[in-house]
């Protein structure tokens, strides 16, 4: 079941073509944006500077592919739904499909970083490591929260008041882990960092398993 709703993810995304530019020309828009507004190939940034600027471009251009998992569907899907999987397989689809969505996001974002500012980036597995992680973070908690917000009233207000907090703590281990890859330390220096995402994408996944169940029989 869980790979039958995630063909259909992938299905209705293809269709809404609209929507994969507006996220890709989003990205796109904040990323040329940077490199016009400092000026990067005159006066190239340090590497903190380059961490914060492709951090902002990934954090704003995931919550806004994420956010409408299940705030823009509509009521009547949701009965649907009810009646032909479990809660738990609609919340692990969602969560899969999402994590290839942000993961995608990332490698663009990284991807046009490189072609418009800089590469710093010294050990590129390790980095493409942490943007694996990082992404499935995001989309385990996103999608929770998402959830959660569609049966609320202003919907997208709450989204991005109660996913701030949450993502914070991923995108805390993101930046130290960036850190370490762009000042060329061992890999061993974010072994710790790297274990915490694992740990955190864990409990957020096990959390939305176990409480997604209630959220949608509400």
């Amino acid at each position: 079941m869980i790979l039958t709703l995630l063909q259909k993810e992938f299905a209705l995304e293809l269709r809404r073509k609209a929507v994969i530019s507006g996220i890709g020309l989003y990205l796109f828009s904040l990323i040329f944006i940077c490199y016009l507004t400092f000026s990067l190939r005159k006066n190239s940034i340090n590497e903190a500077t380059w961490s914060a600027l492709f951090w902002l471009a990934i954090l704003f251009s995931v919550i806004n592919s994420v956010a409408k998992s299940f705030i823009g569907e509509k009521k009547g899907t949701f009965i649907y739904y009810y009646s032909i999987a479990s809660p738990q397989a609609i919340i692990l689809s969602k969560i899969l499909y999402n994590a290839v969505l942000c993961l995608l996001l990332s490698l663009a974002g990284y991807g046009l970083f490189s072609i418009f500012i800089d590469n710093p980036v010294q050990d590129k597995w390790l980095f493409v490591t942490t943007l694996l992680l990082t992404s499935f973070g995001f989309s385990a908690s996103l999608s929770l929260i998402s959830g959660i917000a569609s049966k609320a009233n202003n919907s997208n207000i709450l989204m991005a008041v109660l996913s701030f907090p949450v993502i914070l703590s991923i995108l805390l281990m993101a930046i130290k882990i960036t850190k370490n890859v762009l000042d060329g330390l061992d890999r061993s220096s974010s072994i710790d960092e790297l274990l915490n995402l694992l740990a955190i994408n864990c409990i957020l996944t096990s959390l939305a398993y176990m409480l997604f169940p209630y959220i949608w029989r509400s």
